[in-house]
């Protein structure tokens, strides 16, 4: 039987694909979001949300809210996109509408309008039942490499939240009931002597062998830490394109990653000292810059359960043929290792994968091991009670980070699974807010999950978003 929520939001079709078309089609990276963030703040403002702008010195996140009073049920949106990511909607061939431009390769604008969706169907049922309570929607930019939501968590924002709610457009359905990587990302900047390379190389200390050296070093601690922690680099400046001159300035840029943010600090720690020990042996000086952390993600299975049972009232979505042929021509475009890694490791769970779209819902599971990827919806998980889930978006097997994956985000299917967890987002938000019992277990699950010390933001107070200088 459809609900009323359901019915709001099938009624309200266009609208949605119309937003999230519009934010496909202004792909903008961290921290840059500022059509995007404009755009959502005006279509909220017409729906009448009260919007509170340039959240935790950060111009593109928001706080859109209606009714007064507990319980709070927020939901979470992101819309920023990726660097050279650039592509051609519905079309399976690699085809950059600009070359090294933007692009929606982690779905964000799925994303970000699935959850306004949720937001703006639950404000439109309790103002039509007259249900106590506040609805907010949380603008949150720069999830990719920026921890836009771990800076609004220090500066307080969702500190009276009674649950957040989440999803992430992904090739199946499935409760998210998995803790992610906490991580810590930093620059180490080289600075040494030029000297002609060839005539006077002696009087020269090179910045690149230091980060050179670096590499190798931390390469070598790989062997020394924990199996699930994963450390990446990417050296950003050279020192020049003349090889003969010693390059007196290099950098690199370190992202660290662990089950949990004081590993991946404490893998940080010792990264510093291998960096010292570059400058040492080569004589430069290093200058270490801290940019970015977010916690690990603190699945509940009290909020868990609750959305795997509405998905199973809402259903998985429904596809048609031509929508399978058309993943299919995606899926074909993927490596055989691609395909063989479409399952994520889960050989039991090869039902869901047998079609180009998965139209099953993954029974309800708790996977013990943490996502080998990151989130700063983590950040939010250990401030409030936090549930997200995934719906299919895209065809089996689609890499995320990926031109494939923005080519589907204009879809039909992916405008159909955003459709669909909107209705479980709304739906699960409206069981909260009518069920005290309901948040109480959630919230005595989630105290027990932080403990004592509670959150602990892993950004330092003097860091600020996208560089900011203190004033």
């Amino acid at each position: 039987m459809t609900t009323w929520i359901e019915q709001f939001i099938d009624n309200n079709e266009k609208q949605w694909k119309e937003m999230s078309d519009f934010i496909w089609d202004h792909p903008e990276v961290k921290y840059e979001e500022h059509t995007s963030a404009s755009y959502l703040v005006e279509r909220l403002e017409e729906e009448g949300f009260r919007v509170q702008k340039n959240i935790a010195q950060i111009e593109t996140a928001f706080v859109a809210e209606v009714g007064s009073g507990s319980p709070v049920i927020a939901f979470l949106g992101e819309y920023d996109a990726l660097p050279q990511l650039s592509q051609e909607a519905n079309v399976a061939t690699q085809q950059p509408i600009e070359h090294g431009g933007n692009g929606h390769g982690c779905g964000h604008n799925l994303l970000g309008v699935g959850a306004l969706a949720a937001a703006t169907a639950l404000k439109r049922y309790v103002e039509e039942h007259n249900i106590q309570g506040t609805v907010r929607f949380y603008g949150c930019p720069a999830e990719e490499g920026g921890s836009g939501k771990t800076y609004m968590a220090r500066a307080g924002v969702f500190d009276d939240v009674d649950l957040a709610l989440t999803w992430h457009p992904g090739p199946v359905n499935v409760a998210w009931t998995a803790s992610t990587l906490a991580n810590v990302q930093a620059s180490f900047k080289f600075k040494g002597k030029s000297a002609h390379a060839a005539a006077s190389p002696h009087l020269g200390r090179s910045a690149l062998d230091a980060v050179e050296l670096m590499n190798v070093g931390a390469n070598y601690l790989r062997e020394h830490v924990s199996p699930q922690a994963r450390f990446h680099y990417a050296v950003t400046n050279t020192g020049g394109a003349s090889p003969n001159v010693v390059q007196a300035e290099a950098e690199v840029l370190y992202l660290i990653r662990a089950p949990h943010i004081a590993e991946a600090q404490h893998i940080y720690e010792r990264i510093q000292k291998i960096a010292e020990g570059a400058a040492l042996m080569t004589e430069t000086a290093v200058e270490v810059t801290f940019d970015k952390a977010c916690s690990n993600f603190i699945p509940l299975s009290s909020i868990n359960k609750v959305i795997y049972e509405t998905m199973q009232e809402v259903g998985a979505p429904a596809f048609t043929e031509e929508e399978m042929k058309l993943a299919e021509q995606f899926y074909e475009t993927l490596t055989m290792e691609e395909k063989m890694s479409k399952n994520f490791g889960m050989k039991q769970f090869d039902f869901a994968f047998r079609k180009p779209l998965s139209d099953v819902l993954i029974p309800y599971f708790e996977l013990k091991q943490p996502l080998p990827g990151s989130t700063d919806v983590g950040d939010v998980s250990w401030v409030a009670p936090t549930g997200q889930c995934i719906m299919t978006t895209c065809a089996t097997g689609t890499p995320f980070h990926s031109w494939q994956l923005v080519a589907q985000g204009k879809t039909s299917y992916a405008h159909k699974g955003m459709m669909q967890v909107a209705k479980v987002l709304a739906n699960v938000g409206l069981k909260a807010i009518q069920n005290e019992e309901l948040l109480d277990e959630m919230k005595r699950e989630h105290q027990e999950a932080i403990g004592e010390r509670g959150y602990i933001c892993p950004i330092p107070a003097h860091i600020h978003p996208n560089g900011q200088k203190e004033e």
